[in-house]
């Protein structure tokens, strides 16, 4: 593993990303790539691992009555879609990045699949974004980015929504 006179590591990490179809997620792997990764791919160490965590689709269609396990599989579908369109998206940026990631797309709570990637791929950081909710909506919504920030075994990166 490299150093650098300080004795701090400048490659060979396994850096984690938290992946989802969102703005806040694009701009956090933009802004690793950026960060961590060399241009034009000239020497890169570091190992970026990309999870989507792609929701039970009982979970999602929190219906009953008469129908109700007529919808789960057209919301299994439509999360199948999100899943892959997600994928595909992430590919194309790192793509122009000179990067190739490591992705897996898992079924499951966010919060649980990102713990249990984060401990299987020994992830030196995971970097989450930040959709840069209030007190409130983070109340209501349930923050991803702070419960890895207080759960997780390794250090967490947030990176908020750039200014525009």
């Amino acid at each position: 593993m490299a150093s650098s006179s300080n004795g701090s590591r400048i490659g060979n990490m396994v850096l984690m990303l938290a992946l989802s179809n969102s703005e806040t997620s694009y701009n956090a792997l933009e802004w690793t790539l950026e960060h961590f990764f060399t241009p034009m791919g000239g020497g890169n160490r570091n190992q970026l691992v990309l999870i989507h965590a792609k929701r039970l689709a009982s979970s999602v269609a929190k219906v009953s009555g008469p129908g109700a396990t007529e919808i789960v599989p057209d919301v299994e579908a439509e999360l199948r879609k999100v899943a892959m369109e997600t994928v595909q998206n992430a590919k194309a940026i790192c793509a122009a990045h000179w990067v190739t990631p490591l992705v897996e797309v898992i079924e499951g709570d966010p919060k649980v699949v990102l713990m249990e990637a984060a401990r299987r791929y020994n992830a030196e950081i995971l970097i989450v974004g930040s959709h840069g909710y209030g007190a409130i909506q983070r109340f209501i919504r349930g923050s991803v980015s702070n419960y890895c920030v207080n759960n997780a075994e390794c250090p967490v990166m947030v990176v908020k929504k750039r200014k525009s």
